[in-house]
């Protein structure tokens, strides 16, 4: 099979954000490997899905292993999985410790090194994390610690990368969104989750998808926490 189109793997890809990245790599004539616990394989022979845990290691291995077998590169990852737990810090369990740091940071920290690895061989790739605007700017009223101790660590480690590939072909970013209306969050909430943003409204997937398309072209830009937040950022 040719190498010449451009690969994408996609973590947290079945539904919300990453289904969005899913089908805007394909508009952009990406072939992409796809990958969530639950996902299953569709009918474009240039989707390929790989269920699994991606805290795991052996399905990072898998996903990368099967990403060069089936098209033989990687050009870009995208580590879009992830969970939210918000709760006063003192009533977080050690369930809840561990299952975010299980998926925010193990599943960023196992697949980010194998590819990096690949893209070494290349010479080039781009690997971009999605992440939180509340990492930087917490809000009262939204306990969030767990968020900010995983999440703000892969906008710290975006940086790092970023230095320590930049003279090997390697770019590394990170998108920071506020709250984008995904099947997360519930319609009955959507009005108070508006309210934490000072446009007064929540994102759409396609903020954060755009957001990522511009990361992807802008070849002179690494090292970026690029923030989608509807203004958190700037202030409340």
């Amino acid at each position: 099979m040719s190498n010449e189109r451009k690969v994408a793997i996609i973590t947290g890809a079945s539904q919300g954000i990453g289904a969005g990245l899913v089908k805007a790599y394909r508009d952009r004539n990406y072939r992409v490997v796809a990958t969530s616990r639950s996902i299953k394989q569709g009918g474009d022979p240039d989707i390929l899905a790989v269920a699994g845990d991606i805290s795991d290691p052996q399905t990072a291995e898998r996903v990368v292993k099967e990403a060069i077998s089936r098209f033989g590169r990687v050009d870009t990852l995208v580590n879009n999985a992830g969970i939210f737990i918000a709760k006063p810090f003192t009533e977080y369990t050690v369930e809840d410790f561990a299952s975010k740091m299980a998926t925010n940071v193990a599943g960023f920290f196992h697949i980010t090194q194998r590819v990096v690895a690949e893209m070494l061989t290349q010479g080039s790739g781009h690997i971009l994390s999605i992440t939180t605007s509340l990492t930087d700017n917490p809000v009262a009223g939204v306990p969030t610690v767990l968020a900010n101790l995983t999440k703000g660590g892969i906008n710290s480690a975006t940086k790092a990368l970023a230095i320590e590939y930049a003279t090997r072909g390697i770019r590394v970013n990170a998108v920071s969104p506020g709250i984008i209306k995904t099947p997360m969050h519930t319609p009955e909430t959507h009005e108070f989750l508006s309210n934490l943003h000072p446009v007064k409204h929540m994102g759409e997937i396609r903020d954060i998808v755009d957001a990522v398309l511009y990361l992807e072209s802008a070849g002179f830009v690494t090292g970026e926490i690029l923030h989608v937040d509807g203004g958190q950022s700037a202030g409340h």
